[in-house]
């Protein structure tokens, strides 16, 4: 039987330039789509999970999961972190509750990554 590696990650999400663009197009866009349905990850977690750029990849919380498109992250190193932009994608991985301030935790959840 054939094992898809794994590793325990740490989510956080938030703005990218690429992301506000694609919003001005629209949320049912293209460009949007391609902006926002993406996990930045550390180039040497990319090897370890033995994927390459643009390789669809399992994002899973306590919350929920996603498939999204790895990307390299501009801003390594920084092992055992990953970044979702903003968007549905993000929201279906993160905590709704917004522990009476308004405003979810959208930084710091512990998540798996796997091919």
């Amino acid at each position: 039987m054939i094992t898809k590696p794994k590793l325990n990650v740490t989510l956080l999400t938030g703005r990218t330039i690429e992301q506000g663009v694609g919003k001005e197009h629209g949320k049912a866009s293209k460009e949007y789509f391609e902006n926002v349905a993406v996990c930045y990850v550390d180039p040497e977690d990319m090897k370890k999970l033995g994927i390459k750029e643009k390789t669809n990849v399992l994002v899973s919380t306590e919350y929920g999961l996603v498939v999204v498109r790895a990307l390299k992250s501009k801003r390594a190193p920084h092992p055992g972190k990953i970044f979702i932009p903003y968007g549905p994608w993000a929201n279906a991985v993160t905590d709704p509750e917004t522990h009476g301030i308004g405003m979810p935790s959208l930084k710091g959840i512990p998540a798996e990554i796997e091919p």
